[in-house]
């Protein structure tokens, strides 16, 4: 669930479930981003883009798996995304390059190889000072570059990723605190299924929790990538892409441990 201001998130919080569910769920909104394309009236921020080559320091060696290239889908620059972030960002990374397998290699390539494999993707951070623009090997896809702008928003997380402990509620009337989330506030229009988005709380076009929990607490969102006609790619019917990170991996800037994920309808 996706809001322009903090004011408006918390008053549909209270408003919804009542003082004490409202704004324990209140607290669990995250900063983060829709990505949409840069304009001449939205400039690209900072070195964001989707696609185009990897912004990777030098030496730094093409991830793969199996010997088969990944694809590189997106950038991001956290230094531009730092001020909303805040103490959300609690390390400063500088670029993120975002990898994956790509779905749409030559059959006799892509059925040798296991896609779930921690190997089929990767997040690779790299210092803006000494990233140099590195092309995609073969038979790697190398999509069209495309510079975003990072629109703030406050996001909260959809049913599916509330557990019972989060939030107050009564035991004999919902099954569940997600039961209470969907009955509550599942209509609210603001989801983000469709759109390229970062950080916050992934969308809620899906029953199934995309960012899981250990002893740190929920994981970070770290991307959703939609499908995309102009870049040509996808994931199955109406499918996104996730890349996600342990919270305490996350805290300590150890992006080697990031997941990666795709669901379509």
């Amino acid at each position: 669930m996706e809001f322009d201001a903090h004011d408006g998130m918390m008053r549909a919080c209270v408003e919804r479930l009542g003082e004490k569910a409202g704004s324990q769920y209140a607290a669990m909104a995250r900063p983060g981003f829709r990505l949409e394309r840069a304009t001449d009236d939205a400039p690209a921020t900072g070195r964001c883009r989707l696609g185009g080559p990897s912004l990777l320091e030098a030496g730094t060696p093409w991830p793969e798996l199996d010997g088969v290239p990944l694809s590189l889908y997106a950038v991001l620059d956290t230094d531009a995304l730092a001020p909303w972030l805040g103490d959300f960002l609690p390390t400063r990374p500088g670029l993120l390059n975002f990898f994956f397998l790509d779905p749409d290699l030559p059959y006799e390539e892509y059925s040798r190889l296991d896609p779930y494999r921690p190997e089929a993707w990767r997040v690779i951070p790299a210092d803006p000072a000494r990233a140099v623009e590195t092309a995609a090997p073969a038979p790697a896809r190398s999509h069209p570059a495309v510079p975003v702008h990072a629109t703030r928003t406050i996001t909260l997380p959809d049913a599916w990723d509330v557990a019972d402990g989060d939030v107050a509620y009564d035991e004999n009337q919902y099954w569940g605190a997600s039961s209470l989330i969907l009955t509550h506030m599942g209509d609210l229009d603001g989801n983000t299924a469709g759109h390229h988005c970062a950080f916050g709380w992934p969308d809620t076009s899906y029953s199934s929790q995309v960012t899981g929990r250990d002893a740190d607490g929920p994981a970070i969102h770290l991307l959703q990538l939609a499908e995309d006609a102009e870049l040509d790619w996808g994931w199955g019917d109406a499918g996104t892409m996730y890349f996600t990170i342990p919270a305490g991996a996350y805290a300590a800037g150890d992006f080697g441990r990031a997941e990666a994920r795709t669901l379509c309808c």
